[in-house]
């Protein structure tokens, strides 16, 4: 599908530009930054997952953090997009560099995860599961819009973009086994309702 290639070459640019891109094999210690998640979606591949990929982490970490590279990917492109838009409220400019300063280091957290574990990036199923992804029209509308519209639709679609990731994320915490990962799931999840409850409050009042 058009979006989850355009979001996942978005993805691997900016695992790029961290300086964490690539297959590569050792190293790693990566450390966890979470910040950000969200509210409820649908059901994605995750909750049924088997057998250890290796001794510290399985295959449910290992498909948290690819699907949720390319996820955090487009919200970082969404917020960059309502940012250059001008004579944007505080509220809005304030949030949407929260939500980029947040889930970048995330990026690059779990790229440096994925690279420790010798996984690709980009796995076979990241075109399952990634609840709450905006489409390509939809992030040509955001582009397009401008003033209340592009605040408003920018807040909706974001909505519906956190709720995703916190599913994917209560996923995780249910069938994850690597700590950090976990946490970072843990942390998504609170963040980003939290934020949810914010941008709905924002909507209100527009």
């Amino acid at each position: 599908m058009n979006t989850k290639i355009k979001t996942l070459s978005i993805a691997a640019a900016l695992a790029a530009s961290l300086g964490l891109a690539g297959c590569a094999a050792n190293s790693g210690n990566p450390g966890s930054n979470g910040m950000h998640g969200s509210g409820h979606a649908s059901s994605s591949p995750m909750s049924s997952m088997m057998p250890d990929a290796g001794a510290e982490h399985n295959q449910a970490d290992i498909m948290f953090a690819q699907m949720m590279i390319p996820h955090h990917a487009q919200a970082v492109e969404m917020s960059d997009i309502v940012l250059a838009k001008p004579g944007l409220p505080a509220e809005i400019t304030a949030l949407a560099t929260k939500i980029k300063d947040a889930q970048a280091p995330e990026i690059e957290t779990m790229t440096g995860w994925l690279k420790s574990w010798n996984a690709p990036v980009m796995g076979d199923h990241s075109g399952h599961g990634m609840s709450g992804m905006v489409d390509d029209d939809g992030i040509d509308k955001l582009k397009a819009a401008s003033g209340a519209d592009a605040v408003r639709l920018f807040l909706e679609q974001m909505i519906g973009h956190h709720e995703g990731a916190v599913d994917m994320a209560q996923q995780e915490i249910g069938a994850g086994k690597y700590p950090e990962s976990i946490q970072l799931a843990r942390d998504i999840v609170a963040a980003q309702e939290s934020e949810i409850a914010e941008m709905k409050q924002l909507l209100a009042g527009l």
